[in-house]
């Protein structure tokens, strides 16, 4: 019996029609498989665009190349010695574009599943990867770090350790307020939007007091830029996605329940608080290390998220895919 339900749920997530007890195929079935293919097929177009615009713009900028010299490089990294390419083209990929495209592909992917994500736990459409003031709280910390000197990390990277504790600080307490009061959508909205403007204004009192250096520092890192990313940046993007993304991964049939409402979600066995606040922490855990390295990058987390579920629908087996892959786009 158990074998029989594995291959009915293997059948299923792969869009197999099942045979009715005559041999015929049923017209929703039909549709229901034609539906699944139509979404696999646009996920692949989605990657295999972004692996073209990739190599695109990887040839954009002062030093010209072709896109052959561009995945020939990569294919030299990965296996040695196979095509034979400039060293000049390969330090300039290597060493300067790759990083950054690399880093944007990643912060895009992140900040469109935050933002689906986010949409559907807090029933929200207007919902963000910064709904909760993440990055409110991460410039709250690149100001004190700017202003007063106060930082926890030495080096480079001591404004980005200070965005990256301040923005989880402050979604921790939002979430942990939440909590207390029974972790409802509403109540997290609305914690997330005072204290959103609680740190805007901190935010605004500190500028006024900065002088022009320190003013600078805060302008540029709050405009969003990926033009400090480097290969250390993009490997600790890309182990706080592998630690992220899969959690997230593993609540798609949650999440498929709970756009019917907190009580339905109930009467089949999902708990709505809990799975909420397990969503809300995970993802506000990838939008802050995001943040805290390219700033804030606002409306791709919101837009992505939308544009998916217009063309996918509402099934976020394939909408939080489709909304990473839109968003780093």
């Amino acid at each position: 019996m158990k074998q029989v339900n594995r291959q009915s749920t293997i059948r299923s997530f792969y869009g197999i029609p099942k045979k009715t007890k005559r041999g015929k195929l049923s017209r929703v079935r039909v549709a229901h498989s034609h539906s699944l293919w139509k979404k696999a097929l646009f996920l692949i177009s989605l990657a295999a665009l972004l692996v073209i615009s990739a190599g695109v713009i990887l040839t954009l900028g002062q030093v010209p190349m072709k896109i052959s010299d561009v995945y020939a490089t990569i294919v030299n990294t990965l296996i040695p010695d196979i095509f034979m390419v400039d060293d000049l083209i390969t330090h300039v990929i290597l060493k300067i574009r790759l990083p950054l495209i690399l880093g944007a592909i990643i912060s895009g992917a992140g900040l469109g599943i935050c933002g689906c994500v986010m949409q559907a736990v807090l029933k929200n459409p207007m919902a963000s990867p910064f709904t909760l003031g993440i990055s409110s709280g991460a410039h709250f910390g690149i100001s004190i770090g700017a202003v007063f000197g106060v930082t926890i990390l030495n080096g480079p990277y001591f404004l980005v350790g200070n965005a990256f504790l301040c923005a989880m600080l402050c979604s921790g307490f939002i979430i942990s307020l939440s909590a207390l009061r029974g972790a409802t959508s509403e109540t997290m909205v609305l914690a997330g939007i005072a204290v959103n403007y609680l740190f805007q204004a901190t935010n605004q009192f500190l500028t006024y007091i900065a002088d022009d250096e320190q003013r600078n520092i805060m302008s540029l890192w709050g405009m969003g830029s990926l033009s400090s990313l480097n290969w250390n940046g993009v490997c600790f993007l890309l182990i706080a996605s592998l630690i992220c993304l899969p959690l997230i991964f593993m609540r798609v049939w949650d999440l498929n329940l709970m756009t019917a409402g907190d009580e339905s979600a109930k009467s089949m066995g999902v708990n709505a608080g809990h799975i909420r606040i397990f969503i809300m922490v995970v993802a506000s855990l990838l939008v802050a290390a995001i943040v805290a390295f390219v700033g804030v990058i606002g409306f791709v987390g919101l837009i992505a998220p939308h544009t998916g579920r217009m063309i996918l629908g509402n099934d976020h087996r394939y909408l939080i895919p489709a909304s990473g892959a839109l968003a780093s786009s």
